[in-house]
């Protein structure tokens, strides 16, 4: 399978799901957005991923990038039916590209919360053979406040109604960091944009707690994450 991946930061990569696809002899393509970088034509990629970002998925003056983003992704799931998986930044422009809305979050969530899978996530491909109600890395500012028109809500938390979302047979997304790895919280609290998300939701001393936090909740990240990348393989192939 040959996958493209829209980035909004280079630091905001695939992760743990890196190993994964090179494990299983899959290659993957990263496209910088916010460096200028033209994704190619899709008929020279299998999928399409979606990360995180620093921005907002309604700062398009600042960022005129977001309004083709949006568009090609309608183009890649509506049009071409691509297999597609979206995280956090990604999870939000999916919403927005199939007619969903976003917007500030009531309560940040920057940290590592749990998430709770819907009867539809329960029941589905997708989060099979992931517990009920796992720890998951929360980090965003913003939420999907309303999911597309023929979308279903998958997983859910206190602070976040829609975790997790899947729209048609091939396209699905989260809104927590299912990608985290080792060094995930120790570069992301290096960059000033999170640092003081960092802070404002965990207080001084916020970048350490969390780092031990991720460490003692590692190999379970893992292993969701892997069971995760598996379904998503199961769905790509789905006619």
């Amino acid at each position: 399978m040959r996958v493209l991946v829209l980035q909004h930061e280079r630091m905001e990569h695939p992760g743990a799901f890196r190993a994964f696809l090179e494990e299983d002899g899959h290659q993957w393509r990263a496209i910088q957005l916010q460096e200028g970088d033209d994704p190619p034509p899709f008929d020279e990629f299998d999928a399409l991923w979606v990360m995180g970002g620093v921005m907002n998925v309604w700062e398009e003056d600042t960022h005129p990038w977001l309004r083709a983003e949006k568009a090609l992704i309608r183009e890649a799931v509506e049009g071409h039916g691509m297999p597609f998986l979206g995280i956090c930044l990604g999870h939000q422009l999916l919403a927005e590209a199939l007619g969903g809305a976003c917007g500030p979050a009531e309560t940040a969530e920057v940290g590592i919360g749990e998430v709770q899978l819907t009867e539809g996530g329960a029941t589905g491909i997708f989060f099979d053979g992931v517990p009920e109600r796992f720890q998951a890395l929360q980090w965003h500012g913003a939420e999907v406040k309303q999911i597309p028109p023929g979308a279903k809500c998958l997983a859910t938390s206190p602070a976040c109604a829609v975790q997790a979302m899947q729209w048609g047979p091939r396209a699905y997304s989260l809104q927590f960091h299912a990608e985290a790895e080792p060094e995930t919280a120790r570069n992301w609290s290096a960059v000033p944009a999170y640092e003081s998300q960092l802070e404002a939701a965990l207080g001084p001393g916020g970048a350490a707690r969390l780092i031990a936090d991720c460490d003692a909740e590692m190999a379970a990240f893992n292993q969701i994450a892997e069971r995760l990348y598996i379904n998503w393989l199961q769905t790509a192939a789905n006619a």
